[in-house]
């Protein structure tokens, strides 16, 4: 009996020493949970929207060139983005599972850009023990090759001129000069990121690239393109109220379609609410976070892989990240007078716009330039007239909307600006120049692709 016993544990034994471990596998599903988990930390942390840029850039890249390590698809981004100039090779041997290492890559990088580092290292470990279970050689020799090509990122991003940007002074408000932004109500903060102008760009030659044409010049004439601009967007204000009033006198739960629009983009991170004497402020998605989520949208509806995911993600951050550089260098060169103040000052001292005024300069407008850039790489990935229905504010409160194309999406965000009371027309249809060009210069300038 005593034999018996001993040549079953010795046959277990045998069989358990050859059992072959599972491959991990890692989904186009898992990649936008990670960027999800990153969006979530990043509208609890309320981090402005250039600085979001910055947070979705590096991450995606990262991933990018592990993806792009041996692949018969995918070019990479050394020597095609500034400073970016070696990453770790990878042995096709060592057994490093790339999709695996790649996500490991994007959690960590992110982790170095946020506040909450507590929030994603929970993410992160429950997926480390997941890994783990299932094969841990691969999960360590994936791991180890991941925390390389972070070392590198790391060092990369650090030459950005960020660090530096964060000791530079306050914009200066000059109250005594007509035309000249001014911090506006309710809680009249100081200018947002005012030297984002003078964060080194990836793929443009310089900030000052795509400059669009100048804005009207500052005038209170009833006769000037700047005074008849804000009445634009003074009479606009109006009618979408007179309509909201016509609509609650009828006791209809409809919406006017212009401000349903302006309240679906309006991405305002520093959006604040008042309550007697507290204020505090309304979570909400920057502009970067919905079109990242349009994205994971596109990519979901394709059934695209885990390549096409990191690569949709990369270049969609890349082109945010220099439509801030861009629009924020030209913000602060022009510093243009916001529809609210000049409004209040010259038609109406009591009118107030649909959407809180973001605090900082008004031209170009940022979600025109942003949008309108963002379409044209979602467009070269997944082509023209691809129709979705866009889920990105439901988290929010806000119900779904359809969309035929990427283009109509952007062109919708745009004119937002106008209907919510916060942009002239100028800065929106120059905005959409802006962001255009710098689309089709990355689409363009970028290989990707072999």
């Amino acid at each position: 009996m005593k034999t018996k016993i001993f040549l079953l544990g010795i046959m277990v034994l045998f069989f358990t020493s050859c059992k072959k471990e599972k491959a991990i596998v890692i989904t186009t599903n898992d990649y936008c949970s990670a960027v999800d988990t990153v969006t979530g930390i990043m509208v609890h942390d309320i981090f402005s929207p250039p600085v979001a840029s910055r947070i979705y850039v590096y991450p995606n890249v990262a991933a990018y060139e592990i993806m792009a390590q041996n692949s018969p698809k995918l070019l990479s981004l050394q020597g095609q983005l500034k400073g970016l100039d070696s990453i770790p090779k990878l042995d096709p041997k060592s057994g490093v599972n790339k999709n695996l290492a790649a996500l490991i890559a994007h959690m960590e990088v992110s982790k170095q850009l946020i506040f909450s580092e507590e929030a994603l290292e929970k993410y992160r470990d429950s997926l480390y023990q997941k890994w783990s279970d299932e094969n841990q050689n691969e999960f360590d020799v994936s791991k180890e090759y991941a925390l390389k090509v972070v070392d590198r990122i790391k060092v990369w991003m650090s030459k950005d001129n960020y660090k530096q940007t964060r000791t530079f002074p306050k914009f200066s408000v000059y109250t005594d000069q007509p035309g000249r932004w001014q911090p506006t109500p309710p809680a009249y903060m100081d200018a947002i990121e005012p030297h984002w102008g003078e964060i080194r760009t990836l793929v443009m030659d310089s900030a000052s690239q795509f400059k669009p044409i100048a804005p009207y010049p500052f005038s209170t004439d009833k006769n000037s393109s700047f005074y008849k601009e804000a009445k634009e967007t003074y009479d606009t204000g109006n009618m979408i109220s007179e309509k909201l009033i016509a609509i609650e006198k009828a006791k209809s739960e409809q919406i006017p379609e212009e401000s349903a629009i302006a309240t679906f983009w309006d991405c305002n991170p520093y959006a604040t609410v008042t309550q007697g004497h507290m204020m505090f402020a309304k979570k909400k998605n920057t502009p970067d976070a919905h079109w990242i989520n349009i994205a994971k949208i596109a990519l979901k509806k394709s059934n695209a892989d885990f390549e096409t995911a990191v690569f949709a993600n990369t270049k969609t951050s890349i082109g945010i990240f220099e439509s801030f550089i861009s629009c924020w260098d030209e913000k602060f060169k022009t510093n243009v007078i916001r529809p609210e103040t000049y409004i209040n000052l010259y038609i109406d001292e009591n009118w107030k716009p649909q959407l809180q005024t973001p605090p900082f300069p008004e031209y170009t407008s940022g979600h025109s330039v942003v949008s309108s850039c963002s379409s044209v790489i979602l467009t070269s990935i997944f082509g023209d007239n691809f129709s979705y229905v866009d889920d990105s504010e439901v988290y929010f409160g806000l119900p779904k909307r359809s969309f035929t194309s990427f283009k109509q999406a952007a062109s919708e965000a745009s004119i937002s600006r106008l209907y919510g009371g916060i942009h002239y027309r100028a800065a929106i249809e120059n905005g959409v120049v802006q962001g255009n060009n710098i689309g089709n210069y990355i689409s363009n300038k970028l290989k990707m692709i072999k």
